[in-house]
């Protein structure tokens, strides 16, 4: 069945860090809870929430549109928020989704710049009541094989160019990282300086069910995995990592003790 997925991400989110200093978590807390309200009162559902990222599936692209509005209108700054909406048939697989759409998803909100919402061609085409957007034309999103026409929600907003096709692989391309530890401090920790030496950290996990399902959802190529994790303390991270190994061979794997 078709839904709407919507992704945020706040930009500069180091830039913001260094900037509110002892002041950030409060401000992060604040923006997640903006979100959580505008995608309840719009009839949406919060599918993953990882650092500065949150990701909510609809039954519609134009309930979508309404919470995207809403969460731009309740962030005049120094919070700038970039959203993506895109219609789909992505796969459920333990009360998440998983797929290609997913991926598309996250694509088309990371193109986007702080203030943005961007819409591909099936959310632009399933609306209900037709909007009024520009037509950014087509773009090649890094590892998908098919461009993507996108549509800005606010045709009259000026933007910098679209930061959608910036190379996979080569020079300047931004390995994907998830990092798996069951203290938040250390995860954190590790996720900031990871980010910091151009790593995109793509998701976070506290134990090893949830380490599979980032791995399986976003295809990162590391995954940094600390060797003991709930439920027992023992090998769980260890079990994880191998099962990583065996079922995504392309995924490097860096276990921690």
């Amino acid at each position: 069945m078709a839904v709407s997925l919507l992704f945020t991400d706040i930009e500069g989110s180091t830039r913001l860090v260094q900037e509110l200093g002892d002041a950030y978590p409060a401000a992060l807390e604040e923006h997640r809870r903006l979100v959580r309200s505008s995608v309840e009162e719009t009839g949406g559902s919060e599918m993953d929430c990882r650092g500065d990222e949150f990701a909510a599936v609809f039954d519609a692209p134009d309930e979508a549109v309404t919470a995207a509005r809403r969460i731009q209108e309740l962030h005049p700054g120094p919070i700038r928020v970039r959203i993506g909406i895109h219609t789909g048939d992505p796969l459920r697989v333990d009360g998440s989704y998983v797929g290609v759409d997913v991926h598309r998803a996250s694509r088309i909100c990371t193109a986007g710049h702080g203030g943005q919402v961007l819409l591909s061609e099936s959310a632009h085409a399933a609306l209900r009541e037709p909007l009024d957007l520009r037509d950014l034309g087509p773009h090649q999103l890094r590892g998908l094989e098919t461009p993507e026409r996108i549509y800005q929600l606010d045709p009259e907003a000026t933007f910098p160019t679209l930061r959608a096709d910036v190379a996979e692989h080569g020079l300047g391309a931004r390995l994907r990282a998830v990092v798996a530890d069951d203290s938040v401090l250390l995860r954190e920790g590790v996720a900031r300086l990871l980010d910091d030496a151009g790593f995109n950290v793509v998701g976070q996990a506290g134990d090893a069910e949830d380490l599979l399902l980032k791995v399986r959802s976003y295809t990162p190529d590391v995954a940094i995995v600390d060797i003991r994790m709930p439920p027992t303390h023992s090998d769980e991270g260890l079990q994880a990592a191998k099962q990583i190994r065996e079922q995504y061979p392309d995924v490097g794997v860096l276990v921690l003790s």
